[in-house]
């Protein structure tokens, strides 16, 4: 019998919020394309991410996987620090 094993999803987002313990937010943007005028529209979404040594700040630029449910809110892990923020 062979396990089939979900591929976790990726996304890269800011940092807007640090101020918990070992968790951040993180805003990720989409381009959608309207369907009646073809215009590009920006789509945003907040996620709460783990981040175990407390090492994102604001404005970071970070690398978040989907992971088991950690809390009621938080469904992500922070993969990588992609940049910091100056």
């Amino acid at each position: 019998m062979m396990k089939n094993r979900s591929i976790k999803k990726e996304v890269v987002g800011t940092v807007v919020s640090d101020k918990m313990d070992k968790t951040v937010v993180v805003m990720v943007e989409r381009l959608v394309k309207h369907r009646l005028y073809h215009k590009f529209i920006r789509r945003r979404a907040k996620f709460s991410a783990h981040d175990e040594s407390n090492s994102c700040q604001i404005g970071d630029k970070v690398m978040i996987t989907e992971s088991r449910p950690l809390s009621k809110t938080k469904k992500w892990r922070v993969s990588k620090i992609i940049e910091k923020a100056v």
